[in-house]
């Protein structure tokens, strides 16, 4: 069946005119509103107004005009339906073959720092998520086009076939169901936070697609990357590649967990993840220094991994950072000296991202079968918990800066998880172990004889005072933990046994 009147009312305009001309050079009526409308006529294509096909004019500053059985009527009439043509034809109402409409820009009006509720309400579009809806429903006799990416295809077949293709329509149709339900996500989301509502009755949620991906964990799984259709300022799917090839679905997230780590500090620091976990953390004056001691905290684990710093890069880093295989370093910029020395690594993936970008706290959502986990990020920090020193001894100065690291690392370390820190520097990290003193072993034998004089960060209680006994017997000197164990009095009587000073936060960090 050839199309014969088009209805077109868009917001994004790219592409329109000459698409529209193509339609009138194959005969297509165009029935056309507002500000498309006047762009379609000041280049001479002939238009029937809204209210040419209605009878009534449009109302209500606008709200009011495509809403109307002529319109709706022709958009919804099935075609075979011998009730439905006489009805239609009772009525005057003209069938409608092809419906192009986009919708207000309500995604880039909350965008704006000055958006004012009413304004966010005023774009909120009815009338064309009515239409598009009517048309998608009704597809095996309506084409329905939301992407001016896709106007080249409907060209295509109307030009070689004289109509489009059943197939075609359906993909479109689809498409504009993808396209309203998002639209409508986002209306719902922005109204849901505007009355404070934490857990909702149901749970809507858009993500855009940034890119296909070569495969998954493993090549045997199909996967692609999305991100929040309201982008995220100073995450990896707003991050800028300045060089290197593409990024891998691994490589998304080892680089999401450096880059939360990195920013969890203020000072110059480095951060060194492999398979999501810390494999090195360095803080210094210069970033420089910090990765000398990231890179020295585990300088096996490194090989392979992904370094994010929360300071530019400069040529002395990028020197060092070349005599390393990297998958990708993240930072807030690279001189032009270390992207001259960097992009000599031809798979080298860049990622520039501002890390100190403001970010609201996001929630983190987890597939499990049949459903969703949904929860807050993990957003305290060691100046948010309540801090007590159970034992005899108070922390030195130098102590407590170690603590305060090893806390700081714990906290993105897989569950179970101990963190080994001494001197600006991780020396040992135990992660994702079945118990604790399995994690504080796989740390303690990663630090050697560093572990003398460190400190033990922990991101759960100890249901015992073995952890206590094993981290004494290497040396370590301090120790931090939540606390809040039954059995908390051994710990302490364990720690007071070997001089050891153990503080307490309150705050449990588990990560799965």
């Amino acid at each position: 069946m050839t199309i014969k009147r088009a209805l077109i009312s868009v917001s994004d305009k790219a592409g329109l005119v000459p698409f529209v001309k193509s339609l009138v050079e194959q005969g297509v009526e165009i029935i056309s509103t507002g500000g498309t409308s006047k762009l379609l006529e000041q280049n001479g294509v002939k238009v029937i107004g809204i209210q040419e096909v209605t009878n009534f004019p449009e109302m209500l500053d606008g709200r009011v005009k495509t809403l109307h059985p002529m319109i709706h009527g022709g958009l919804l009439g099935v075609r075979d339906n011998e009730e439905h043509t006489q009805t239609m034809d009772a009525h005057g109402i003209v069938p409608i073959d092809l419906v192009v409409v986009n919708l207000y820009p309500f995604k880039e009006t909350i965008q704006k720092t000055d958006v004012t509720y009413a304004d966010a309400i005023e774009n909120i579009d009815i009338g064309g998520p009515s239409m598009l809806r009517s048309a998608a429903k009704n597809h095996r006799f309506v084409t329905v086009v939301v992407d001016p990416s896709d106007y080249e295809v409907v060209l295509h077949e109307l030009s070689s076939k004289n109509e489009v293709t059943f197939e075609t329509k359906q993909r479109l149709a689809a498409k504009v169901f993808r396209h309203t339900a998002a639209y409508d996500a986002l209306i719902a989301d922005y109204l849901t936070k505007q009355v404070g509502e934490e857990a909702p009755e149901s749970l809507t949620v858009t993500f855009e697609k940034k890119q296909d991906l070569r495969y998954g964990e493993n090549p045997h799984q199909k996967a692609a990357f999305y991100q929040n259709s309201l982008p995220v300022q100073g995450s990896i799917s707003s991050a800028t590649q300045l060089h290197g090839k593409e990024l891998s679905y691994n490589n998304i997230n080892d680089a999401d967990a450096a880059l939360t780590i990195v920013k969890e500090f203020k000072d110059p620091a480095v951060v060194a993840v492999k398979h999501m976990n810390p494999c090195g953390v360095g803080v210094g004056e210069t970033v420089l220094a910090a990765y000398q001691k990231a890179f020295e905290a585990d300088p096996i684990s490194i090989f392979g991994g992904i370094v994010a710093a929360n300071r530019p890069i400069d040529a002395d880093t990028a020197l060092l950072l070349k005599e390393v295989f990297l998958e990708i370093i993240i930072a807030p910029a690279f001189t032009k000296e270390a992207l001259e020395i960097l992009t000599a690594k031809k798979n080298l993936r860049l990622l520039q991202v501002d890390v100190d970008a403001n970010q609201s706290i996001e929630k983190r959502l987890t597939t499990v079968s049949g459903g969703v986990l949904i929860q807050e990020n993990d957003h305290l920090s060691f100046d948010d918990a309540t801090i007590t020193v159970p034992t005899k001894r108070q922390p030195t100065e130098k102590e407590w800066k170690d603590l305060k690291l090893a806390w700081q690392v714990v906290k993105h370390v897989k569950s179970n998880a101990i963190v080994l820190a001494k001197d600006d520097m991780t020396i040992g990290v135990g992660a994702g172990q079945m118990n604790r003193v399995g994690a504080a072993t796989i740390a303690i034998e990663q630090a050697g004889e560093k572990a003398t004089g460190s400190a033990l960060g922990s991101d759960a209680f100890f249901p015992m005072d073995d952890t206590v006994e094993a981290a004494a017997k290497a040396g370590v000197t301090a120790i931090i933990q939540p606390g809040g164990s039954i059995r908390d009095e051994d710990s302490i009587k364990k720690a007071d046994e070997y001089g050891i000073t153990m503080v307490f936060t309150g705050v449990r960090h588990f990560k799965h």
